[in-house]
């Protein structure tokens, strides 16, 4: 991954991996280099004479996801509060959007947006923004790759937003705010009512455990969104939780919690 880096050229004789993802479109990989800004595509289709593409995108790359179709990647660089846009049909950069200070989209959510239609959402770490960027270049050409609608969070030092195709909900943590009432619960929109604003919901008080800092920290549903997953994240000597809501009445359903949760962050689904 050495190399320049992709505004002032520079050479960084050693640059992070911050990602990587499989292709849905040809047998590669997609790679965000974090400090040269770059995008490596990684086809293995031939092992032994390996193709790689570079892209270049901006600094600081981050974490991404996929749009509803899985053929575009949109991942965050920090930096330049940028989201870069990969079609990975083509091969190709999209559009480099600014966004708002320090996007932290995790994989970020997708939905579909009552006026703009299909979009992706990232929340940020330096402020309360929510972007939604629109995903439909064919359908809504005039809205693709561009910023739609913004909405007001509970404020900064968010790092994952979450939705579900059976679900009416985005959730929006906050667990690195300053302020523990809001690094200690979840904000949750009605997607059918984005602008009525948002309802707080107090995970780690509806834990119950002792002290520490219970940051709440990403939202995760089950594999039928039924239910939402949410890790209460404290010191290793602290008492941590998973907190697990009904996403239809967003009220408490159960709290996981014992000697054997630790620190616990993100959680996955599988099979």
């Amino acid at each position: 991954t050495r190399g320049m880096t992709v505004d002032t050229q520079e050479y960084h004789p050693e640059p992070r991996v911050a990602a990587i993802v499989a292709s849905h479109e040809h047998p590669e990989f997609i790679v965000n280099v974090k400090e040269t800004g770059k995008i490596l595509l990684v086809n293995f289709e031939d092992i032994d004479n390996l193709n790689v593409t570079t892209i270049g995108a901006a600094r600081f790359l981050h974490d991404g996801g996929w749009d509803v179709t899985k053929r575009y990647f949109l991942t965050a660089a920090n930096q330049p509060d940028k989201i870069a846009i990969i079609d990975s049909r083509d091969r190709k950069l999209v559009a480099l959007v600014d966004v708002d200070k320090i996007p932290h989209p995790g994989r970020g959510a997708n939905l579909l947006d009552p006026e703009f239609g299909p979009v992706w959402v990232t929340s940020a770490l330096g402020n309360a923004n929510i972007s939604f960027l629109g995903t439909d270049p064919e359908g809504h050409p005039g809205q693709a790759w561009k910023v739609v609608r913004r909405l007001q969070g509970q404020g900064g030092g968010s790092l994952f937003v979450k939705s579900h195709p059976a679900s009416t909900n985005l959730w929006v943590d906050t667990p690195l705010n300053p302020d523990p009432d809001i690094s200690q619960s979840v904000a949750v929109f009605d997607i059918n009512k984005l602008e009525a604003g948002y309802t707080v919901l107090p995970i780690a008080e509806w834990a119950e455990l002792g002290e520490g800092p219970k940051r709440v920290v990403q939202p995760e549903y089950n594999a039928d969104g039924s239910e939402v997953w949410f890790s209460v994240w404290s010191g290793k000597e602290q008492e941590s939780a998973i907190v697990v809501v009904d996403d239809k009445t967003r009220t408490l359903k159960q709290v996981i919690k014992g000697p054997e949760i630790i620190t616990l962050t993100g959680k996955f689904n599988e099979g």
